[in-house]
C-alpha cells in the first residue's frame, strides 16, 4: 500500500452488505445494571471523574467507541459476545458528565433507564451521525487505537477539532477500586475449588483410560458451572494434549480432538467469568504413570522458575510491562529456550480477559503498571510436535511495603489463582532455595484457603498436590 499512487478512499457504505444476503441480525441481548456490590463505583462519580480530564484538556467531548468502556463508566453488561459481558455500542461522553449512548432502545429495559439516570440518554446507531455533527465548533477527544475512521472523517467534516487522546476509560478501567479487589480474591478462590476438583478428577479419569481433549475441557466447565456467581467461560478452554499443546492459541474441536494418552504433557489454558471477577489459568500436567523425561522436567522447571521470578518482583514506580518481560524468561534463556508470546496481558472486572492498557510483552506500549491492575503471568516452553508448556497465574499488582534507604515508592504483586503446581514435572534440583521456599509456601496457602470448600476426596488429593516438595 506504500507504493505510489495508492490511496485510501472513505465509503459511504460497506460494499460487503450489498452481497451478504443470510448477514446474522445485530444481537439483542439486554444491557442490564452491573450492581455497586460489585461495580464498587457508581455510574455518576466515574463520569463525574472523566467529564473533569476532559474540561482539565480543554476538550467539550469524548468518543466512546469501546464497548469496554461503556460498560465501565456506566456500570452495564449485556450478551452480546459469548465470553464477554458487554452490550455493543457507542457514546458521547460530554464535558458537563452527561453522556448520550447510541444502540438499538430495544436492548436498554426500563430498569437499565432507570439505572443510568436523567443524565443518559439513549438513542438509535442511527442518530450517532448526526450528533457528531452538531459537535461542530467543539474539541473533541478521540482515541485513533479504539475508533474507527469514520467517527474522525465526519467530526472533521462537521468543524469539530480532534483533540488526539487516549479514551478517559481506558486506565481508570485498569486499575481496580478496592471492591473490584476484593471480588477479584473472591472469585479466584469459588474458581479454584472448580480447578481443585477438575485437577483431582483427572488424577484418576485419565489413568483409567477414555478421556479425551474435549471430554477434558467439558468436564472443567461442568465443575466451573457449580460455581456461585459463573456466568461464562472467559474464552473457550485450550485443551491440548502432546503435540496440541505446542499450539500456543489451540483450540479443539470434533475434528482435531484425540485421547489423552499416558506418559504425555497435557496443557489446559481456561477462566471463567464470574459477576464479582474474571478468572485466567493455565496448568499444565503430567500423565503418567511412568516418570516424565529428564529434559521435559528442566524446561517444565525453568518455565516455573520464570513465573517465580515475575511473581515476586518488586519494582518502582514508573515500571512499565516491556520493562519486566526479560524477568520471566531469563532461566530459559540460560538454556538456550525462550517463547514466543507475551509474557502477560491485562484482565478485566467481569470484562475481558484481555484487557489494555498495560501489558507484559516485548512488542507492548510502554503503559507504567499501576496498582489495582491485573495481569497474567504466563511462561512458556513450546516443542512443536511433542508438547507444550506454559504455567499461568494472574497477578494484582499493589503497592509495596517500603524498606530501609528506599527514595522512591515501589509496587509488587498479590498473586490471585490458587491452584498447584504440576509436582512430577518439576526438578527440585533446579530451584534455588528461595524458589523452593515460595513454592512450598504458595502450596501451602493453596491448600488452606481451597481445601475447607472441598469435599473431603478432593481435600485429600489436594494436600498430596500441596505437600512439602522433596
Amino acid at each position: 500500500l506504500e507504493k505510489p499512487g495508492v490511496t485510501f478512499v472513505p465509503l459511504p457504505a460497506n460494499p460487503l452488505d450489498a452481497v451478504w444476503a443470510d448477514r446474522p441480525a445485530p444481537p439483542m441481548a439486554p444491557a442490564l445494571p452491573h450492581p455497586l456490590r460489585y461495580a464498587g463505583v457508581a455510574a455518576a462519580e466515574k463520569r463525574a471523574a472523566a467529564a473533569a480530564a476532559l474540561r482539565e484538556a480543554g476538550q467539550d467531548a469524548a468518543v466512546l467507541a469501546d464497548a469496554h468502556s461503556l460498560a465501565w463508566l456506566l456500570n452495564i453488561r449485556g450478551g452480546d459476545l459469548d465470553h464477554t459481558p458487554l452490550a455493543l455500542g457507542f457514546a458521547l461522553l460530554r464535558a458537563d458528565a452527561s453522556a448520550e449512548v447510541y444502540m438499538d432502545p430495544g436492548k436498554v429495559p426500563a430498569e437499565t433507564r432507570a439505572h443510568l439516570g436523567n443524565d443518559v440518554v439513549v438513542r438509535p446507531r442511527t442518530a450517532l451521525a448526526g450528533a457528531l455533527a452538531g459537535l461542530a465548533g467543539k474539541t473533541v477527544r478521540l482515541d485513533a487505537e479504539a475508533t474507527p475512521a469514520w467517527f474522525a472523517a465526519t467530526l472533521r467534516a462537521a468543524g469539530a477539532t480532534i483533540a488526539p487522546g487516549d479514551d478517559p476509560c481506558r486506565l481508570p478501567r485498569a486499575c481496580k477500586n478496592a471492591v473490584e479487589q476484593a471480588g477479584a480474591r473472591a472469585a479466584h478462590l469459588r474458581d479454584a475449588v472448580a480447578l481443585a476438583r477438575f485437577l483431582a478428577w483427572f488424577a484418576t479419569a485419565v489413568p483409567a483410560g477414555g478421556e479425551t481433549e474435549m471430554s477434558a475441557a467439558d468436564r472443567l466447565l461442568a465443575f466451573r458451572r457449580e460455581v456461585p456467581l459463573f456466568q461464562a467461560e472467559s474464552f473457550p478452554a485450550i485443551s491440548g494434549a502432546g503435540e496440541n499443546g505446542a499450539i500456543v492459541h489451540y483450540r479443539v474441536s470434533p475434528e482435531t480432538d484425540r485421547p489423552i494418552r499416558a506418559d504425555e504433557c497435557y496443557l489446559v489454558d481456561s477462566g471463567g467469568q464470574f459477576l464479582d471477577g474474571t478468572t485466567d489459568v493455565t496448568r499444565t500436567l503430567w500423565t503418567g504413570p511412568g516418570i516424565a523425561p529428564a529434559a521435559l522436567r528442566q524446561r517444565y522447571t525453568r518455565v516455573l522458575q520464570g513465573h517465580i521470578g515475575l511473581a515476586t518482583l518488586r519494582f518502582p514506580k514508573g515500571v512499565a510491562g516491556p520493562h519486566v518481560d526479560a524477568i520471566a524468561r531469563r532461566a530459559l534463556w540460560e538454556a538456550g529456550l525462550d517463547f514466543d508470546h507475551g509474557t502477560g496481558h491485562g484482565v478485566g472486572s467481569f470484562l475481558s480477559v484481555h484487557e489494555g492498557p498495560a501489558s507484559i510483552s516485548r512488542a507492548a506500549k510502554p503503559v507504567p503498571l499501576a496498582a489495582g491492575m491485573i495481569l497474567s503471568d504466563e511462561p512458556g516452553y513450546y516443542l512443536p510436535g511433542h508438547y507444550g508448556i506454559r504455567i499461568e497465574n494472574l497477578l494484582l499488582v499493589r503497592e509495596a511495603a517500603a524498606q530501609s534507604d528506599q527514595v522512591k515508592p515501589f509496587l509488587e504483586f498479590e498473586t490471585l489463582t490458587l491452584a498447584p503446581y504440576a509436582r512430577a514435572l518439576i526438578d527440585v534440583a533446579l530451584l534455588s532455595p528461595a524458589e523452593h521456599a515460595w513454592v512450598d509456601a504458595y502450596h501451602a496457602r493453596v491448600l488452606a484457603d481451597v481445601a475447607p470448600h472441598c469435599d473431603a476426596a478432593v481435600a485429600d488429593w489436594l494436600a498430596s498436590a500441596c505437600a512439602p516438595l522433596t
